[in-house]
C-alpha cells in the first residue's frame, strides 16, 4: 500500500494503514513549504483579522489552518468575526487550535461551502461591510472566490503555504512501483505520483479520499477503485480497507 502524502503528515495514515495489515510504502511525493513570500502577506492578513476587519474568515486546508492560527499569535479575536472550515479535517485543525469554526459544510469540498455560506449583507458596519478572508494553498481550483463574489462579499486573499515536489528515493519508487494499492489525499499527490512512476506503473487498486482527488486520478487516465465516502482520514482508511477485502 503506498501513502503519497508529505513526510511531516503521514505518521497517522501510515500507522492506521499498518494496523490493519497493509505493508506501507512511504512515498512522499509532495512537500509543504511557505508561501513564496516567507509568509508577510497572511501575517499582514492576521492582523487585519485581529483588527476587526473581516466578518468572515474561510480557511479551506488544515495545513491553512494551522497557519493562519500561528500567524494569529495568540492574539485575541474579534467576538464578530465568523470562522468557516472547508471540511471537518480542516474544522478540526481550527478546532484543536482554540478557534471553532462557525461553518462546516457537510461535503469537505469548495462547492458545498459556497452553497452554505449566507449571501453578503446589504450593508455593514465600516471597516467591513461585508469583507471575507480566504486563506489558501498557492495552487487552488477557482472556486471559493468567485462564489462568494457572486454572492456579494468582498474577498481578500492568503496565500499560507504552498506545495511543491518532494524527495523521494530510488528504492521507494521501487517499491511503490510493486505494490498493490495507491492512498491519495489530494490532486497534487495524484500529478506528482503520475509524474514519478508514470501511469503504467501506478498500482492498480487506487483509493482516493474525495471528489476532487478522484477527478484527477481520472484526468490522469487512470480508473478510482474506491472514494471515501467521509472525505477525512478515517473515511479514506475505511475505503482502503473496503476495497483490499474485496480483493
Amino acid at each position: 500500500m503506498v501513502v503519497t502524502r508529505a513526510r511531516a503528515q503521514a505518521s497517522e495514515l501510515v500507522q492506521r494503514l499498518g494496523d490493519l495489515g497493509a505493508d506501507v510504502v512511504e512515498l512522499p511525493v509532495i512537500a509543504i513549504e511557505d508561501a513564496a513570500d516567507g509568509g508577510a502577506a497572511l501575517v499582514a492578513a492576521a492582523g487585519r483579522v485581529v483588527h476587526g476587519d473581516y466578518d468572515w474568515v474561510v480557511v479551506t486546508s488544515a495545513n491553512g489552518a494551522s497557519r493562519v492560527v500561528d500567524a494569529l499569535g495568540g492574539r485575541p479575536l474579534p467576538t464578530s468575526t465568523r470562522w468557516a472550515a472547508v471540511g471537518t479535517s480542516t474544522a478540526k485543525a481550527l478546532q484543536v487550535r482554540g478557534v471553532p469554526p462557525d461553518l462546516v459544510p457537510t461535503e469537505a469540498v469548495s462547492e458545498a461551502l459556497v452553497d452554505a455560506f449566507p449571501t453578503a449583507p446589504a450593508a455593514g458596519p465600516a471597516p467591513r461591510r461585508g469583507a471575507v478572508l480566504v486563506v489558501r494553498a498557492e495552487r487552488v481550483r477557482d472556486v471559493v472566490v468567485p462564489g462568494l463574489v457572486a454572492k456579494g462579499w468582498r474577498v481578500d486573499e492568503a496565500v499560507a503555504y504552498r506545495t511543491v515536489a518532494g524527495a523521494v528515493s530510488p528504492a521507494d519508487v521501487g517499491r511503490a512501483r510493486a505494490a498493490d494499492a495507491v492512498a491519495f489525499t489530494s490532486s497534487s499527490t495524484v500529478e506528482r505520483t503520475v509524474d514519478i512512476l508514470g501511469t503504467q506503473d501506478v498500482p492498480r487498486v487506487i483509493v482516493s479520499i474525495g471528489p476532487v482527488t478522484s477527478g484527477a486520478v481520472r484526468a490522469a487516465g487512470l480508473e478510482v477503485t474506491a472514494e471515501a465516502t467521509v472525505h477525512t482520514l478515517d473515511g479514506l482508511v475505511a475505503a482502503v480497507a473496503g476495497a483490499l477485502s474485496r480483493r
